[in-house]
């Protein structure tokens, strides 16, 4: 009988929650262990087979192991969180963004080969099935030339969210809103069109002056290095609730519109000799009650961990690809107006 993959899960707030979530419903995954200070000051959860720790460190020197850490931390804790559980030799998951700089995180993805270990990126869109789809129509060229490509991802950010005394909002934990909302859809972009370049970038901060050190809203422009140009539009400061994340494609043999608060509905197909399938339905958003994130995909990307460990099955969310859209980021800051 194939054993468990032991997973511990490194900050339990609203995205650890769903992580621990998903792995009690994954099969070859065994919940072990959960790590948050906030334990000191609140209840830990009460759940069968784990166990609860303050700090990493008091993980790393209980008699406890695990195979594999989930790191949800604050963006700006996660190089040095990893680094420390790569020189354990333990595989980690790392929430977007893996890190804040490029650089950071090419030194994790060598020091997981010095160590034998693996660095598991959270982009769980790709999982979503408007995007799996998309993929294997670039994949099979069914689109021909692309000509034009348009992002626009208008959600909702407000007081609550960015509430006093918390990381979110502050240049050294958060990073940006390119960083913290939207690198899930630069991820798709990057991941079905590749690279950009002639970027120009256009930022405001309409209603976030007094709770971000970051713009709220965005105006991209770029050509693709494969041919074509795009443009990617983004806010948080959209009135009440979240509006859309969307993608337009407009290419030499057909147009594709992919819609929905999340990219979770096919909008508009319409493609030479081609007849859309029906897709499996998009899992819900994550609702975190104040405000709601990306569609609830991770329990795919656990199975695709635990399949590529145990079985070699590729795996879908690489590092690589983590470097470039953040070297992506990098070049968008870098070509602002």
């Amino acid at each position: 009988m194939v054993e468990n993959k032991k997973i511990a899960i490194l900050g339990y707030g609203h995205i650890g929650k769903k992580h621990a979530e998903m792995v009690l419903q994954v099969d070859g995954c065994e919940l072990v262990a959960v790590i948050d200070p906030k334990f000191a000051a609140e209840p830990a959860p009460v759940l069968p087979g784990v166990t609860a720790f303050f700090t990493l460190e008091d993980f790393l020197e209980s008699t406890l192991s695990a195979d594999i850490v989930a790191v949800c931390t604050p963006n700006g804790l996660h190089f040095a969180q990893a680094k420390t559980l790569i020189e354990q030799r333990i595989h980690v998951i790392i929430e977007k963004p893996v890190t804040l700089c490029s650089e950071e995180a090419v030194q994790l993805e060598k020091l997981a080969a010095e160590y034998n270990v693996h660095v598991f990126p959270v982009m769980q869109n790709r999982f979503s099935p408007p995007a799996v789809w998309l993929k294997e129509i670039m994949n099979a060229k069914v689109l021909g030339k692309i000509y034009m490509v348009q992002v626009s991802c208008f959600w909702n950010r407000n007081e609550h969210y960015y509430a006093k005394g918390s990381w979110r909002g502050t240049k050294h934990l958060d990073g940006g809103t390119l960083y913290t909302q939207f690198s899930h859809y630069l991820d798709i972009m990057y991941w079905l069109f590749g690279d950009i370049s002639n970027i120009k970038s256009k930022f405001a901060d309409f209603n976030h002056t007094d709770l971000t050190e970051f713009e709220d809203s965005g105006i991209i422009t770029f050509d693709f290095v494969s041919g074509g140009m795009g443009s990617f539009t983004f806010s948080t400061s959209t009135y009440h609730e979240n509006l859309e994340s969307s993608l337009t494609v407009l290419a030499e043999f057909g147009s594709i519109k992919i819609g929905g608060q999340y990219m979770n509905q096919v909008e508009k197909c319409l493609i030479r000799d081609y007849d859309a399938p029906e897709l499996p339905e998009t899992s819900g958003a994550n609702d975190y009650g104040t405000f709601k994130g990306s569609a609830q995909n991770h329990h795919h990307l656990y199975q695709n961990v635990i399949e590529f460990l145990r079985d070699g099955k590729e795996i879908q969310t690489t590092t690589d690809d983590s470097v470039q859209v953040l070297k992506i980021i990098e070049k968008i800051y870098a070509s602002s107006e």
